[in-house]
This record gives C-alpha cells, sequence and structure tokens, in this order.
C-alpha cells in the first residue's frame, strides 16, 4: 500500500488494484446481503468512490454508505421527474450546462445571485435532481464533474447559510467523489467573511478541489483556458459563446433525460421489511475497540486523519479573495459530489 502526500502534511493511501478489490469484498461483506438488492448502490465503482471518501478505511466506508442507502430509500431521489422540480428551475439558478470540460466532465452551473423562487426543501430537492441528472449524462469514462459558480449579482441575502450547509452535507455524504473542480467565479470581497462562514461545513479533501477565478487577473484567467474549451464556455465566464440559460430548451432536455431514468434501488425500495432491515443496520452501534483504541489501522487511520485535518484548515484559512495573490488566490489544486 503506498501513499501520497497532500497539501498540509495529509496523507492519502494509493492501494494497488488487489488491495481495491479486497476492500471492495471487505465492504460487502460489513454491509451483508442487502448489497444485492441495490446494485448500482453497492457497484465496485461505487463502492470505491465511498472507500475514496474515507481514504479506504473500511469501517468509516459501511457506515457512509448505510447511511447513503437509509437516505435513498426514504427520500427517493430516482423518482424525482421534471415536473416535480421545474418551478424551482425557472431563475435558471443551478443548471447542467450543454457543454462540457476539455476532458469531457459534466458542467454544473450555479448563478449565486439569482434568487431561488421556493423553499429549502424544493431548493434541496431541486439539487438532488440535477446531481441524478448529470450521473445520467456522464461519459462511461468519467464519475466526476465540474461545478460552475457564478458570482454576479451576488450578496449575502443570495444565499441561506443554513442551505449551504445541507447542500454540503448533502454531496459529501451521499456523493462523494463526484467533484472533480469547483470554480467560484469573480466572488466579490464581501463572499470573503461566508467563505470563513463556509468553511467548517467542508471536508479539507473538498476545498482542495476550490479554485478562486477572477476575470481580470491573466494567471487566473488561464485556469478556465485550461479547463474549458473557450469557444464553448459561456460570455459570462470569459468565453466566446453568448448563449446562456434557456428554460424551454433546458426543459425539453431534461423531460427527455427523465425517459431514460432507471431506478437505483428498484426491488426492494418500497418494501417495509427491507426499509426496517436498512434502519437496522444503519443504527448498529460500532465496536467500543474500533472507536476508542489504535488496535487496528482503521483507528491509527482515524488519529492520522484527524490531526491532518487539522492542518489542513490551518494552512486554507488565509483568505481566498485577494486577486492579488493570482492563481495562488485558488485554495488547493485541481483536484469538491456520483452518489452512490
Amino acid at each position: 500500500m503506498a501513499s501520497l502526500k497532500l497539501k498540509g502534511g495529509a496523507t492519502e493511501k494509493a492501494l494497488s488494484p488487489v488491495e481495491q478489490q479486497a476492500k471492495i469484498g471487505e465492504i460487502r461483506k460489513i454491509i451483508g446481503p442487502i448489497t444485492d438488492q441495490f446494485p448500482a448502490l453497492f457497484s465496485d465503482a461505487s463502492i470505491l468512490r465511498f472507500l475514496r471518501a474515507r481514504n479506504w478505511n473500511a469501517k468509516k466506508t459501511a457506515k457512509m454508505m448505510k447511511e447513503t442507502l437509509k437516505w435513498r430509500v426514504e427520500y427517493r431521489p430516482e423518482k424525482i421527474r421534471w415536473d416535480d422540480v421545474s418551478c424551482e428551475a425557472k431563475t435558471g439558478r443551478l443548471y447542467r450546462a450543454d457543454f462540457l470540460d476539455k476532458q469531457g466532465r459534466i458542467v454544473l452551473v450555479m448563478r449565486a445571485g439569482v434568487q431561488s423562487t421556493s423553499s429549502a426543501v424544493e431548493q434541496i430537492k431541486y439539487l438532488v435532481y440535477c446531481m441524478e441528472n448529470a450521473i445520467l449524462n456522464l461519459n462511461s469514462d468519467q464519475e466526476q464533474m465540474i461545478w460552475l459558480v457564478d458570482f454576479q449579482g451576488w450578496s449575502k441575502s443570495s444565499v441561506s447559510l443554513k442551505v449551504t450547509k445541507e447542500t454540503a452535507q448533502l454531496l459529501q455524504n451521499h456523493y462523494p467523489e463526484r467533484l472533480g473542480l469547483a470554480i467560484l467565479y469573480n466572488p466579490p470581497k464581501l463572499f470573503e467573511s461566508f467563505w470563513t462562514m463556509v468553511k467548517p461545513f467542508l471536508e479539507p479533501k473538498t476545498y482542495r478541489k476550490v479554485r478562486f477565478v477572477y476575470p481580470e487577473n491573466p494567471k487566473s484567467r488561464k485556469i478556465m483556458e485550461e479547463v474549458f474549451d473557450m469557444d464553448k464556455l459561456e460570455s459570462r465566464f470569459g468565453g466566446k459563446n453568448p448563449a446562456g440559460f434557456n428554460y424551454e430548451a433546458y426543459a425539453l432536455r431534461l423531460r427527455e433525460d427523465d425517459k431514460k431514468i432507471s431506478d437505483f434501488a428498484d426491488s426492494g425500495c418500497s418494501s417495509p421489511t427491507v426499509l426496517q432491515s436498512v434502519m437496522a443496520e444503519t443504527l448498529q452501534p460500532e465496536s467500543p475497540a474500533s472507536e476508542n483504541g489504535c488496535q487496528d489501522e482503521s483507528s491509527c487511520d482515524e488519529a492520522d486523519s484527524s490531526k491532518a485535518e487539522k492542518e489542513d484548515e490551518t494552512i486554507l484559512g488565509q483568505s481566498p479573495c485577494s486577486q492579488d495573490d493570482g492563481q495562488d488566490a485558488k485554495v488547493g489544486g485541481v483536484k469538491i459530489a456520483q452518489a452512490g
């Protein structure tokens, strides 16, 4: 087992294919035969994403996947359709772009300065729908997506801290390792204080995938040129494409996508027996020895991870909004959630 040194002294394990398969088998063994009823969530690729999110710690990964299974059974994200969320989509606050980045990754655009039309519950529901739709449309050789956040017109009244926290938790807990890169485009100085409040909701692996981009800074603009085909990128982000969000055209695209959706959990979702089993599995208490001691590798990893995360927070605590820093104004590397 090798390891990769990350910014801030954190260590991320790098497992061989044989070791990865062993971990996948371990997760299936811990969770049990219920994995057979949810083949998409417990596919090899999905389990690997959850394992990477928990730095290959099997016990933490199994707990995370149980919680996601419980959420999917109760929330039924795969059942949400365009007509359920179309009102929330009208403002164009969040949508899937009609272009990909240079690596062929889906691009989700968020216009942070545009007001939402509905309640926090409906905002989260629409977010979930957008994530499920983006995953549906990912190329077979891609697992991750790009978040492109436009700060034009943004003010503190544009966003709820509560919704921001719920959004971060949902993406990190149920859609791990789906974020390839998050670009915060031209955030105002006022965003600095809001970012300070948001950072505690984010895991260190998440803020290492965030870049701050300022159109007046040449080094900063280079990030956009490296990531996107400028002929396809919307002009609001410095590209040459004058087209923006068109609700009617977008509705047609999404309705067509709805026809392609297949359930993540088909045979057992509506069964009360399965739901009770999921609840029982999820709420099982952890072994005291594994939580408090260092009797196995998982416990030691936990202590190391905690220390590394504190170091990351210290390094990443600097102001992200100084345009004078150029490319160094970004937080972390290129590399913020498929849930399962």
